[in-house]
């Protein structure tokens, strides 16, 4: 479905990016993906090879543009285009209001809202170039119900939400499609470490009675950049097993 697409994943290190980046291999893409820090990123690699997948990888800080910008342009070399680019990387938060300094609201803010808006910026003048591209955020379903705490993290992903449909509208005329994927309760590290006692509500706000998994959300995305989805633009697509609120 990807074949010879070039592909840049953010936060494809571990959970549903490096399940992505396993996906989009199998489907002939020709991945790079992004982490945060450069021992992350060799263990990511390291860990692929031994699957036969061959990635190439890079860590630039997501914050620093500059350093973003200087990253695709390498890319670009190298491979002669973007075709894809899905914005995964991001932190969640838990704690009440009254715990929640600024620092933590403005690095939440900063790192799921400022560090995809660099790496968009980045890369969209090149896909306008093609004229053609293929841009996907990962939201979440608290952008749609909220969350009890932790207010940063619902914030961020309503105004991922926000830019993801309002640059479906300004990159539309480029031929460039924007969207995003809102997982809900996936199997990921930071689920694997509750107890059992905890994740057992869980699952009775699931109609479909199961907890997600990282594959789920990475063939979501792979709708998304194939050419199945080539009318689909400005979606908040939901993958949560219809789970309430």
């Amino acid at each position: 479905m990807l074949e010879d697409k070039v592909v840049v994943i953010t936060g494809g290190t571990r959970g549903i990016g490096l399940e992505t980046v396993k996906v989009f291999n199998e489907q002939g893409a020709k991945v790079i993906l992004f982490g945060s820090r450069e021992e992350t990123v060799l263990k990511a690699i390291e860990g692929l090879k031994k699957e036969n997948i061959m990635v190439k990888g890079y860590y630039p800080d997501l914050l620093n543009y500059d350093e973003v910008l200087n990253v695709i342009k390498e890319i670009i070399k190298e491979y002669g285009k973007i075709d894809v680019l899905i914005n995964n990387a991001g932190i969640a938060a838990n704690k009440k209001i009254g715990e929640t300094t600024v620092t933590d609201f403005t690095n939440i803010m900063d790192i799921n809202v400022t560090g995809m808006f660099n790496t968009i910026k980045a890369v969209v003048p090149f896909m306008q170039e093609a004229h053609q591209g293929v841009i996907l955020n990962t939201s979440s379903m608290v952008s749609i119900y909220g969350q009890p705490s932790g207010v940063g993290y619902p914030t961020s992903k309503f105004a991922v939400n926000g830019l993801t449909k309002s640059l479906a509208r300004e990159l539309a005329p480029d031929n460039i499609r924007v969207n995003a994927v809102a997982p809900g309760i996936i199997k990921t590290d930071m689920l694997s470490n509750l107890p059992k006692e905890q994740i057992a509500p869980l699952l009775k706000t699931i109609p479909l009675g199961r907890i997600g998994m990282p594959r789920d959300i990475a063939n979501a995305f792979l709708f998304l950049a194939s050419d199945m989805a080539s009318y689909i633009t400005g979606v908040i697509l939901s993958v949560d097993g219809a789970a309430q609120n």
